[in-house]
């Protein structure tokens, strides 16, 4: 009995301690706080730039100098193409005319006036494919010289072996040039001359 009266006093002291206590924390003595320190003052000084500083201004690159023109070059009629030296010849006897037989290994050489005259020939070109092989062979083709000297209406007749040669052998002959054929002052055009290539591997 004893011990529960003590425990119920000691309880109350207690709790009463404790509320003067929070009294105490909670009471507004109105006293003004703390006056905080005043921030520091930073001052900024700007430098004035530098009058004797140089300045690097930027200049556009000089043109270019205009270009220079080219040397005139002047144009020179070739007479007769050089032959090719891969170890081939090529035999051309000569060119059908009809009644004129017009020799093409001689520039220039005719038999009668007034008929076509070689002026440029220029050598077919030797297939590579028979120049491996071994392959040699003619073509006889047919043509046409017109009122300009031209080569004009190239075709095969025949040939051996065949197709080998047809393409390079017109090719060449498209090229070449003529003095074309003069009647009473005027250049006519000569049809169906015919002429036949020798394709031949030579030696050394």
């Amino acid at each position: 009995m004893f011990r529960l009266i003590a425990s119920i006093f000691l309880g109350a002291f207690v709790a009463f301690a404790l509320f003067v206590v929070m009294a105490k924390l909670v009471e507004n003595t109105g006293e003004p706080g703390e006056t905080p320190e005043p921030p520091p003052v930073i001052d900024i000084i700007m430098s004035e730039p530098d009058e004797s500083t140089n300045t690097r201004v930027r200049r556009p690159p000089p043109p270019p100098p205009p270009p220079q023109e080219p040397p005139k070059v002047e144009m020179v009629e070739p007479d007769q193409a050089e032959p090719d030296s891969d170890g081939f010849s090529l035999n051309i006897p000569g060119v059908d005319t009809g009644s004129v037989n017009v020799g093409i290994g001689g520039i220039g050489g005719m038999m009668r006036d007034g008929d076509a005259t070689p002026i440029v020939r220029i050598d077919p070109k030797y297939p590579p494919q028979a120049a491996r092989d071994g392959t040699e062979g003619w073509v006889e083709l047919s043509f046409t010289i017109n009122e300009v000297g031209g080569v004009e209406d190239v075709e095969v007749i025949q040939a051996e072996p065949k197709r080998i040669f047809d393409r390079e052998a017109k090719r060449a002959l498209r090229k070449w040039k003529y003095r074309p054929k003069v009647v009473d002052g005027v250049a006519e055009r000569q049809p169906g001359l015919k002429v036949k290539l020798e394709f031949t591997l030579g030696g050394d």
